[in-house]
């Protein structure tokens, strides 16, 4: 392996990295920060490691994650009664969970905002708790599909590339 193609990987391992972290972040695009990565390789590398088949299918992978992601989110948030309101307050408590309290912020705020717009739009404190509680669990669904599918490009990836 000659020191172009190691720089190469370094490179692309720290972007998956920073893909990775985007996966608990979700300010970070996540798969698609991995895609690029890949891509960047390609394009450094020509289809020598990864193929033109293996590519696409990627890019479908990522395109599914993005799609995936969005429906989970939506779809747990409405299943548990959520309104529109309920997803404002939720993508507006993310925002504000992830500047006030990081990580953990990024986690309870959507819970904390969908309640606070459930109870804003006259909803009862149990109809907003349900609504906050059904939030939380798309964001989870949402995170746990962009894992699957981030950790199947990944190990593709290195699987093609040694």
């Amino acid at each position: 392996m000659d020191w172009q193609l190691v720089i190469l990987l370094v490179i692309t391992t720290i972007i998956f990295i920073i893909g990775f972290i985007g996966i608990i972040l979700p300010v970070l695009p996540s798969v698609p920060i991995i895609w690029l990565g890949v891509v960047i390789f390609v394009a450094f590398t020509g289809f020598e490691y990864i193929s033109s088949t293996t590519l696409m299918l990627f890019s479908i992978l990522m395109i599914f994650s993005i799609i995936l992601d969005y429906i989970a989110n939506i779809l747990g948030a409405r299943r548990y009664g959520a309104g529109k309101w309920g997803i404002i307050g939720a993508m507006a408590g993310m925002v504000l969970g992830l500047i006030a309290g990081g990580v953990i912020g990024l986690i309870i705020g959507p819970f904390l905002g969908a309640i606070a717009g459930e109870l804003i739009s006259g909803k009862k404190n149990s109809q907003a708790l349900r609504a906050g509680f059904g939030t939380f669990i798309g964001f989870l669904v949402g995170t746990v599909i962009k894992l699957i599918i981030a950790l199947i490009i990944i190990v593709m990836f290195y699987s093609r590339v040694f």
